[in-house]
């Protein structure tokens, strides 16, 4: 996600703090928290999916979703 997305969800954050967002302000802060959360979970799953676990016997086995 790019930075000034970012800003722009602290932005209207701090704006909530102030005052009431207008209708717009809370859709576009809804949209925004949307598509922040939505990469912040494909990061992760990235790096789950590129992690092995090691046992005691040096063997390397991928870790499994669960179902």
């Amino acid at each position: 996600m790019e930075q000034s997305r970012i800003d722009r969800i602290n932005e209207l954050a701090h704006l909530a703090k102030q005052r009431e967002l207008t209708p717009a302000e809370q859709d576009e802060r809804q949209k925004l928290r949307r598509e922040y959360i939505d990469a912040f979970k494909a990061s992760l799953v990235g790096t789950l999916e590129s992690t092995y676990i090691v046992d005691e016997k040096g063997n390397k086995r991928k870790i499994e979703r669960k179902k």
